[in-house]
Parts: structure tokens; sequence; C-alpha cells
């Protein structure tokens, strides 16, 4: 099984979301930043390399707030964990993505997703596990 880590990097009530390129695994579609866990890595470690390599940032990893199993038509099964994400030292660049947008949380559904992802996109939206920052 494929474990994966990304960052619900929260910014003026806003989440940071991704778009692959075309020349990725399912292009095109929006996903947080994050990737896969190295052998030995520890989850909140990976996810602080990851986030340094895509775009740029030295993140302070809070709270994980969802952890969702998903197999994908080829069979292939992924573990998801999501960490919260309030604090980053760095200006967020774009290195590796097609696209990146600050989203509201009530905007998300918008964005076509990972599959893996829409449950937890959902939850956004509805206000289920972060709270919208207040201005």
């Amino acid at each position: 099984m494929k474990r994966v880590v990304a960052a619900l990097i929260q910014k003026d009530g806003k989440l940071l979301v991704c778009q692959r390129t075309r020349h990725q695994t399912m292009p095109l579609k929006w996903e947080f930043p994050g990737g896969k866990i190295e052998d030995g890595e520890q989850p909140r470690d990976a996810l602080y390399r990851e986030l340094e390599e895509e775009i740029g940032i030295l993140a302070t990893i809070g709270d994980e707030v969802a952890r969702i199993r998903h197999e994908y038509p080829n069979r292939s099964m992924v573990e998801l964990r999501f960490f919260v994400v309030r604090e980053y030292q760095g200006e967020i660049e774009n290195r590796i993505f097609r696209d990146i947008q600050w989203a509201a949380l009530k905007d998300l559904p918008q964005y076509d997703f990972l599959e893996a992802d829409l449950t937890l996109v959902r939850d956004l939206a509805a206000g289920k596990l972060l709270q919208e920052d207040s201005e």
C-alpha cells in the first residue's frame, strides 16, 4: 500500500490547493500539497520534506485531521494522512504544479480533486474538519 501525507495549509480562511501537470499520473486533477512517505520516514518528517520540495516552505506540521484509505480501479491502495499547517517560513512558490490557488472551504467541491480526496473535500466544504478563520 502506498502511504501518502498531505497538508491542509490555512491562510485567511482559505486552503492551498494544487493542480497536477498534464505529465503526472491523474493529470490536471487538484490535490493538497504533499507526497509519498519514504521507507523508514515518519509521516510528519515526510510532509515537511515534501512541502519544502514542492512549494519551498518550512512548515510547522500540526495535528492529523483525517486518515483515508482508498482503492483505485487499478487495485492500487493508498493511505492518505492529512495534517493541518497554520504556520510556515518562506514564501510559497509553485515548483512542480500546473497551478496553485487559495480556495475558500465552501468552494473546494468546484475543483476536480483526486478521487481519494473527495470525501475529505466534502467534509471540509461542510465545515466539519476545519473552522474558517474569522477575518
